[in-house]
This record gives C-alpha cells, sequence and structure tokens, in this order.
C-alpha cells in the first residue's frame, strides 16, 4: 500500500530545496544526514523565525541519532532544546508543518527520555519517531 507523499509539487516549489530533502532524509530514518541538509540552509541568510524553526528541526533530528548511536543523555538535551525553541516560535504551522501534531509525535517518541534524573538508566523503548507530513496549503516564509 502506498501511502500518500509527505508534500505537494507547491511545496516542492515553495520552499528550499534544503528544507525538502531534510523531510525525505528524516522520514527515511537517516537524522544525521537531515541535519545536515536543514543545517546547510540555516547557516545560510535566513530570517529569524525560520532560522528558529531549522534549528529546532535540526535538533530534533540529532536526539534521534543520538538515540541511534547510544547516546540518551545527548539525545534528551537535544529534545530539550528542541522543545524550547518550538515554544519560542509561537506558530502553529511554519513551512506548511502542523508544529502541534509534529510536538506531540515528538513527545510520543521522547518524552520517555524526562522520566529519570539519567536516562541511561533505561532501557531505551522501541522508537516510533515522527513522520513528517506537510499540510496541503503552502504558508508564506517571511
Amino acid at each position: 500500500m502506498q501511502s500518500a507523499p509527505p508534500y505537494t509539487e507547491e511545496h516542492i516549489v515553495a520552499y528550499p530545496v534544503e528544507y525538502i530533502a531534510g523531510i525525505d532524509l528524516y522520514n527515511a530514518g537517516e537524522y544525521h544526514a537531515a541535519h545536515d541538509a536543514w543545517e546547510e540552509r540555516w547557516m545560510g541568510p535566513v530570517a529569524p523565525d525560520e532560522k528558529l524553526f531549522l534549528q529546532a528541526m535540526i535538533q530534533s533530528a540529532v536526539a534521534f541519532h543520538h538515540l541511534q548511536i547510544g547516546r540518551p543523555g545527548a539525545a534528551r538535551r537535544m529534545y530539550l532544546m528542541a522543545k524550547e525553541k518550538f515554544a519560542r516560535l509561537d506558530q502553529a504551522v511554519f513551512m506548511s508543518l502542523d508544529l502541534a501534531e509534529y510536538q506531540e509525535q515528538l513527545d510520543r517518541a521522547l518524552s520517555w527520555l524526562l522520566s529519570v534524573p539519567d536516562p541511561r538508566e533505561l532501557e531505551q523503548p522501541e522508537l516510533h519517531p515522527p513522520t513528517i507530513t506537510l499540510r496541503p496549503e503552502v504558508t508564506p516564509v517571511e
């Protein structure tokens, strides 16, 4: 069964190639590569809100990368930093991503990291990382 693509032709035209590439890599479980794609855009001359958004996305990807290589303490730090950036961004949708829905998926996947003082004490549960699917409407980037 073929699931719906995570974005449309309109998204491809409207958004930077690094953002779209990062989505594909993230959804494929290639978190370090997604981080690299988004960071390439983040390092350029982008508006403050987009910079904050990309940094939160990068940090959420890096959290999963740290779990892939067995570093739950580092994963927790990245997860908390991403949550703080999303809170500062304070937008419901950014670059067609439903931020509330994405953060709910993030919390379901990573909140166990916050359940004890040192997440290294826990056995890592089976991970169900978020799947990024953009909303149909294209939201302009300032």
